[in-house]
């Protein structure tokens, strides 16, 4: 029996006001993260019992499949930890699996410290398991999760919730992202140090470049997905940013960060209108995964250098969105100031005789 599709006998009542709607549409793609439980479900066999066990037919080509739609998994089992990891390395599939949860507490415990240390809403988490019980447990203790029987993955990992919007190609390095950041945050726990200094041991390089036709995809999944440094909110659709990239008025930027421990994919994008006497900024944004690194306002400062080299001056829009205060602020940082307002639509004014330094602990490099 489904657990998406039917309701679980076993399962305690819920609140009927956070109860899902069984008549509203599926999200699509609203599943970022599946977590497994092993016995029985990941393998055949309970590991502490048979020892011997056996992965199930099929189920690691689904964790593949998502995988490299960009969808990413855990696990959540009560078992031996050590004995556990060690059957899993012996599968050569650990690497699969991010910040996994094996012990003896609560699984529905174990999924919300993965939703923290992910930084994923809980309804975009599925969890599989093959006992009815521990369905039941995490319907009644988070019932955003999306809850799929271990019998029933070869038709339910296929549904609407399990196909992402957008597959773009940072899609199949967003696991590999995610180690990196699991990586830094450890590193970062355990750094002495000022702030600067640990942001100047990553060794970052920020790199601004026109888009290419290939950015495209992840140019749209970038204004569609990114909200706190979103300046207008404004989305745009892959034909029209292949029409603005090709345009001889305007400049489509793409921005790249890495640092030692990995890439963190495209991570910004400008829309410029070039003219006279103004430059016009119509679409400046970052993804909210680089907030903590002191790099928010370095492709805006770019820009800002550009204006002023051809001898124009700066205007950006600006629309209070209700989510992205940060922009703003970056923007009033940068030396901008309101010109004139229209609504929740600002215009605001670049001072090019006072532009920020970059900041020491980036290099930054441009193509032209």
């Amino acid at each position: 029996m489904s657990t998406l599709t039917q309701p679980l006998a076993t399962a305690p009542a819920t609140d009927p006001a956070s109860a899902p709607d069984p008549y509203r549409k599926p999200k699509q793609g609203k599943i970022k993260c599946v977590v497994w439980d092993l016995d029985n479900t990941l393998w055949d066999g309970v590991l502490l019992e048979d020892g011997d066990v056996t992965l199930r037919p099929g189920v690691v080509e689904h964790i593949r499949r998502l995988d490299g739609l960009g969808i990413l998994h855990s696990i959540a089992s009560k078992n031996d930890h050590d004995t556990a990891v060690a059957k899993l390395r012996d599968f050569g599939i650990e690497d699969l699996f991010l910040y996994p949860r094996i012990g003896w507490n609560a699984k529905s415990e174990s999924v919300k410290q993965i939703s923290a240390k992910l930084n994923l809403g809980l309804d975009a988490f599925a969890f599989v398991d093959d006992q009815d019980f521990e369905l039941a447990e995490m319907e009644f203790s988070l019932p955003e999760v999306t809850r799929v029987n271990a019998a029933d993955v070869d038709t339910e990992l296929h549904r609407t919730e399990f196909r992402p919007r957008f597959v773009s190609d940072e899609s199949a390095q967003r696991r590999g992202m995610y180690q990196s950041q699991l990586a830094r945050d450890e590193v970062e726990g355990d750094f002495v140090g000022t702030n600067e200094e640990f942001l100047a041991s990553l060794g970052m390089t920020f790199t601004i470049a026109p888009a290419a036709r290939e950015d495209l995809q992840r140019a749209e999944e970038l204004t569609i997905r990114t909200n706190q440094l979103n300046a207008t909110g404004r989305t745009y659709s892959y034909d029209e940013l292949d029409e603005l990239r090709e345009s001889p008025d305007h400049l489509l930027l793409v921005a790249t960060l890495t640092d030692r421990f990995g890439s963190y994919g495209k991570i910004g994008l400008a829309l410029v209108e070039t003219g006279q006497p103004d430059w016009q900024l119509h679409m400046m944004l970052m993804s909210c995964r680089v907030m903590s690194r002191g790099v928010g306002s370095v492709l805006l400062s770019h820009i800002m250098e550009r204006a002023a080299e051809a001898g124009a001056g700066l205007r950006a829009d600006f629309v209070e969105t209700g989510r992205n205060r940060m922009m703003q602020i970056t923007y009033a940082f940068s030396g901008f100031r309101e010109v004139a307002r229209e609504g929740d639509r600002l215009v605001l004014a670049a001072d090019l005789e006072q532009i920020q330094p970059l900041p020491g602990y980036v290099d930054v490099r441009v193509t032209r």
